[in-house]
């Protein structure tokens, strides 16, 4: 249950991040939720770092954490994505 749990999360932060993020993202669906579910593992650790990883109710810090994570990671795998999809088509 762990691993659902992980991939809908993913999805949700890689598709929030993909509409935070200004213009138009040209990676693909599941690559954006591997950049999610990255993100969320991120955060985690920084909200770790930052001693907000547990509090009681809802972890507002965490999930903002996540959040910010998610959006970065997203914004550069799609450049790099994109570059290396550009030299592809460059060959061909």
């Amino acid at each position: 249950m762990g691993w659902l749990w992980a991939i809908i999360v993913g999805f949700v932060l890689g598709l929030i991040a993909k509409a935070i993020i200004p213009g138009k993202q040209h990676s693909p669906l599941w690559l954006t939720t591997i950049c999610g579910m990255l993100g969320a593992i991120a955060g985690n650790a920084i909200a770790r770092g930052f001693g907000v990883d547990e509090t009681e109710g809802i972890d507002w810090a965490r999930h903002i954490f996540q959040l910010v994570a998610a959006i970065v990671i997203v914004f550069l795998v799609d450049m790099a994505y994109m570059t290396l999809r550009g030299k592809k088509k460059q060959r061909a």
